[in-house]
């Protein structure tokens, strides 16, 4: 119910593409739903690529350009190509973070750490990791690299590799990703290039061996 009242306020134009939609809070309310239920319902919207949720920005209506586009090459993508693709990425990305990232983009990636510390849900550890790694993008002030970054989060948000994530999320993976991102964040904040870098690429590595395991 939740999902069709705001796929029918979308539909009328009450949040025209491109904007950003209200607070959580203030459309939880609007709707009289819980703020858990309200995510759930921003999740399948995000799925179904009506919405884009920007780490530490809100949530977005898509705009009109990727309506047709975005959403396809997301559901075509394989686990093979969105792994390639993430190692091609992710430790240019961080590099990039590292030299352009202002003290507020680091302060707002440790509040991420602190919440997948204080989660052993996995699909809320998921998602506070997975925005770790767009509010990254994003500090790197490029934004045809967040644009390509962004793609391949709605890649990893398809709804049957998002189960499979959570197959994998065991207790002994969690910890594991806790103790990396703190580490990747210490090197993040003092700005060294080659540890973070490396942190990265051992997160990839591990999260290849699992998925070589899955098949």
């Amino acid at each position: 119910m939740v999902v069709d009242a705001l796929s029918n306020r979308l539909a009328s134009g009450d949040y025209p593409r491109g904007s950003r939609l209200p607070a959580e809070r203030q459309l939880a309310a609007s709707l009289q739903v819980a703020r858990n239920t309200l995510r759930e319902a921003l999740d399948i919207l995000e799925q179904k690529g009506l919405i884009q949720r920007r780490a530490g920005a809100g949530s977005y209506v898509v705009e009109p350009e990727h309506w047709d586009n975005a959403v396809p090459v997301a559901a075509a993508t394989g686990p093979l190509h969105l792994h390639v693709t993430r190692g091609i990425l992710e430790p240019e990305i961080v590099r990039l973070a590292i030299l352009n990232m202002p003290a507020a983009g680091i302060e707002a990636l440790a509040q991420l750490v602190d919440e997948m510390r204080a989660t052993n849900d996995p699909a809320q550890f998921t998602r506070a990791e997975e925005d770790f790694q767009q509010k990254l993008a994003e500090g790197t002030g490029n934004p045809l690299l967040v644009s390509c970054y962004n793609l391949v989060v709605k890649a990893r948000r398809q709804r049957h590799r998002a189960a499979m994530l959570r197959r994998l999320m065991t207790a002994e993976r969690l910890a594991f990703q806790r103790c990396v991102h703190a580490a990747l964040l210490n090197a993040i904040a003092s700005r060294d290039i080659a540890a973070a870098t490396e942190l990265v690429q051992e997160m990839l590595v591990e999260e290849q061996r699992l998925l070589m395991q899955e098949d």
